[in-house]
């Protein structure tokens, strides 16, 4: 079984800064594996050692800042990978889910695979829509908030947890699916995990390798900045009662008409 598994390398939540005009600072951030896409990474992992014979690749697309760095390329690969591929060019730095899933989906064909892997969302843009428009460009069978994997044959069984039903749908393979972040528990890769990481093949293309035309810019980010910050009113209510419950409520009723 072939499997695609996408994960996307963002920056570090908590290194990211403000400038003086509330513009955000990734100077100094270290970078990471998408929070959701180590769900989907574990998800893959997990399926091909189900399946004798299987291939997993992880495949990501950004910039050659994001994807040249040797010690992201190593925790990708120490979490079961067997290669890496990246498409690492400037000109995908900041690029939307439709750009995204252009580029992923025309770098898959030329991979080839039986099943893609994504996680529910990014870490930095949480749009969840990469792996539908996967599905939609590759014209194949595609399943998001997917919780629960099984191989039948030729087939993927698939669950959903919808609000009071589990929603159990059975895809046609090759296929595409989103897994959530309740699917598993991302374990941290052993040391010999990680030292057979750097053995692994990587594979660098650049937009031109995977011959994609991704088409007009359909998104483009005008500012990405920090709320301003308000002053706090420092009204401060202690207890339960009603009184106080009813107090509450009208300083939040108040704060909302403002």
């Amino acid at each position: 079984m072939r499997l695609i598994a996408c994960c996307k390398i963002v920056h570090d939540e908590q290194d990211i800064t403000t400038n003086a005009d509330r513009s955000l600072c990734v100077d100094n951030a270290n970078l990471k594996i998408s929070l959701y896409d180590l769900n989907a990474l574990e998800a893959a992992t997990v399926l091909a050692s189900e399946q004798p014979g299987s291939q997993l690749t992880a495949l990501s697309v950004g910039s050659k800042t994001l994807l040249e760095n040797a010690r992201i390329r190593k925790d990708v690969l120490s979490r079961g990978p067997d290669t890496l591929t990246v498409i690492a060019d400037d000109a995908c730095d900041g690029s939307y889910p439709t750009e995204t899933a252009q580029i992923l989906a025309c770098a898959a064909q030329k991979l080839g695979f039986d099943l893609i892997i994504c996680g529910e969302g990014s870490g930095d843009l949480y749009a969840q829509q990469t792996g539908i428009q996967i599905g939609e460009r590759l014209n194949l069978p595609c399943v998001n908030a997917v919780s629960k994997i099984t191989v039948v044959g030729d087939k993927v069984r698939v669950e959903r947890d919808l609000e009071d039903v589990v929603e159990e749908l059975e895809l046609t393979l090759p296929a595409v699916i989103s897994v959530t972040s309740d699917i598993n528990t991302p374990r941290l890769p052993s040391m010999k995990a990680i030292l057979a990481a750097s053995k692994k093949t990587v594979t660098q293309w650049s937009l031109a390798d995977v011959a994609c035309d991704s088409g007009p810019v359909t998104a483009i980010r005008v500012s990405a900045c920090a709320p301003e910050q308000a002053d706090r009113l420092g009204i401060c209510i202690e207890g339960d009662s009603d009184d106080n419950i009813a107090a509450f409520a009208d300083h939040l009723r108040k704060a909302l008409n403002q």
